[in-house]
């Protein structure tokens, strides 16, 4: 059998493998998409958005991640440099102590779910 034979076969193999690992990919976020009910920085239920923030940053080896809102998230890595974050803030409730951070929380407190607004960087 020549190639220009095989190449058919060889691209719907390609696709079943691909459409394979699409649907794969699709029931990882569906079951991420159920699992987040409140953000791990600030207690408030998630909205429409929702962001992974790595507790441990990526570039330092972490692999955990935890829901955030997107303001949280962004109010986390203003207040802290990823050393930070990989040191002595990896632990969540250390993050809350921090003042900048205590100060955002309890401010963010009686938001809606999906407010948003700009967040100063204050390193």
């Amino acid at each position: 059998m020549s190639i220009v034979a095989l190449l058919p076969i060889l691209s719907a193999m390609a696709g079943r493998v691909k459409r394979k690992a699409g649907l794969a990919a699709a029931a990882v976020l569906a079951a991420r998409a159920e699992a987040p009910l409140a953000c791990a920085l600030c207690g408030r239920p998630i909205g429409t958005q929702v962001e992974w923030h790595h507790r441990v940053p990526k570039s330092e080896g972490g692999r955990e991640t935890v829901p955030l809102h997107p303001i949280c998230h962004r109010t986390i890595h203003a207040s802290a440099t990823n050393a930070e974050l990989a040191g002595p803030l990896a632990d969540l409730d250390a993050l809350r102590l921090v003042p900048a951070v205590a100060r955002f929380v309890a401010w963010v407190a009686d938001k809606p779910a999906d407010f948003r607004a700009p967040v100063r960087r204050g390193r």
